[in-house]
C-alpha cells in the first residue's frame, strides 16, 4: 500500500473525542414527549416558469 493511499482508523473513543474537539459539547437530547409536529401553512407564490429541465407537476412529461 502506498504511503499516499493509507488511510487512518480511529476507535470510537478516538472518534467521539475528535467530534468533541470540533463540535464541543452537544445539548442534551430532546425527549420524544416533548417533541412536537410542525406543519408549514405558508404556501408561497412564487411564478409558475415552466423549464424544459423541470422534473415537477409542470415538467416535460405534463408541457403545455
Amino acid at each position: 500500500m502506498d504511503e499516499n493511499e493509507r488511510t487512518e482508523r480511529f476507535t470510537d473513543e478516538e472518534l467521539a473525542f475528535l467530534r468533541f474537539a470540533q463540535f464541543g459539547e452537544l445539548p442534551p437530547r430532546v425527549h420524544p414527549s416533548e417533541m412536537i409536529e410542525t406543519v408549514d401553512t405558508v404556501e408561497w407564490d412564487l411564478p409558475k416558469i415552466h423549464r424544459p429541465y423541470d422534473l415537477g407537476p409542470e415538467g416535460p412529461l405534463n408541457a403545455h
